[in-house]
């Protein structure tokens, strides 16, 4: 047999196995099959058709042959993390929401209609007929209620593995429902956005801006809380729980960076040139201003919110001047900080926009991960002390 013949695409394998991709990609990361980059295209992978032979007991040569391992290579030799996602796409500094411009999604759509692009749902409406939860999680925090439901949720529902594509989105929907309304309280059954608009006291003729944070912030690639909620949802936790994972994570640097943007934003309300000039000779730039992020110069995301935002002149102050002093573009994390203190959300309003928007993308991370994901691939290396030497 020639070295190409020992290798199959992915559909013959599925097809000799008789299982999903979901299981194929199980026993990849079991060990069970091995797999290589398709040397034509290095995003599709190719199986080893001893081992496919192996698994569905076939004899003959491929069977008793020599068993093919390929090498480790690429990310995993280094000791990163390999994914592979369907979920956005960053391409000539814009983003993209499985193929959608979500800049220009953001013009319109709800935060339904995103997630469903997301989630890749567009056949069926997963949101239909939700019912509220009768025992809400309420009081603390927003971060702390979206967390307490997650937490719950993830007690309280099936592991991943067990959900058909269908169930599991309908399953997204129901708890991005159920965190919603422990933000937003009783009432109305309006969109999520003029729910959370209610739970955030905020006035109805402003909850597009709400809808529009949303809707922009939900996904940006590859970070530690996607890393975190696929990671959870390889393993076959529930969707909350996977969910949960990448949440906690996203208390790190993200909610961090945006407290001190949040900060900057106080100081700078109240001399916007002096607070820039300050901060750039301390640390070489203002808070929440950035250049060569992963978009290029400009994350169009900010723009797109800052441009609807009708900000009060104080705060265009702070964006203007900031950029001014510095030379460099606000980033969306400005962005959310000035949306939130325009619609008075309070200090924790902007970390609060974050972690609701993150959260339709963490949702899509995992329902991707669960119904068509590849196997996380990553190498840990030992480096502690020799056995023994202590």
């Amino acid at each position: 047999m020639s070295a190409d013949e020992r290798w199959i695409a992915r559909s013959e394998a599925l097809t000799r196995l008789g299982v999903k991709a979901q299981t194929l990609y199980a026993y990849v990361s079991r060990g069970r099959i091995a797999a290589r980059p398709d040397p034509t295209d290095p995003r599709r992978s190719l199986y080893a058709v001893s081992d496919v032979a192996r698994l569905c007991g076939e004899g003959g040569a491929e069977a008793d042959g020599p068993e093919v391992r390929a090498p480790v290579m690429g990310a995993a030799a280094r000791g990163e993390a390999d994914i592979q996602s369907s979920v956005s796409l960053i391409a000539d500094g814009r983003l993209f929401y499985r193929g959608l411009d979500a800049v220009q999604l953001a013009e319109t759509a709800t935060i339904e209609t995103a997630a469903r692009a997301l989630w890749d749902a567009r056949e069926t409406n997963p949101f239909a007929d939700l019912k509220p939860r009768i025992d809400p999680i309420v009081g603390g925090s927003t971060q702390r209620r979206v967390l307490a439901v997650l937490g719950r949720r993830a007690i309280e529902d099936r592991a991943l593995r067990t959900h058909d594509p269908v169930s599991l989105k309908r399953e997204a929907a129901s708890l991005l429902s159920e965190v919603v309304d422990s933000v937003s309280g009783p009432g109305p059954r309006l969109y999520l956005h003029q729910r959370l608009a209610r739970g955030f006291k905020a006035a109805e003729r402003d909850s597009h801006l709400i809808r529009r944070a949303l809707v922009l912030g939900a996904d940006a690639g590859l970070d530690d809380a996607v890393l975190a909620t696929r990671a959870a949802a390889g393993g076959g936790a529930p969707l909350a729980g996977a969910v949960l994972a990448g949440a906690t994570t996203l208390g790190g640097t993200p909610l961090t960076e945006i407290d001190d943007v949040v900060a900057y934003v106080g100081e700078a309300r109240r001399d916007p040139i002096g607070a820039a000039r300050r901060w750039i000779g301390l640390k070489g730039c203002a808070p929440g201003f950035a250049a060569d992020t992963e978009f290029g110069r400009v994350d169009p995301r900010a723009p797109a919110l800052l441009d609807a935002a009708d900000l009060t002149a104080d705060l265009k102050a702070v964006w203007t001047e900031g950029e001014a002093a510095g030379g460099l573009p606000p980033g969306f994390g400005l962005a959310l900080a000035l949306t939130a203190r325009r619609l008075d959300l309070g200090p924790t309003g902007a970390g609060d926009l974050l972690m609701l928007g993150r959260l339709i993308g963490l949702l899509a991370h995992a329902v991707d991960q669960a119904a068509d994901g590849s196997p996380i691939r990553a190498r840990l290396r030992y480096v502690g002390p020799e056995p023994g030497s202590h």
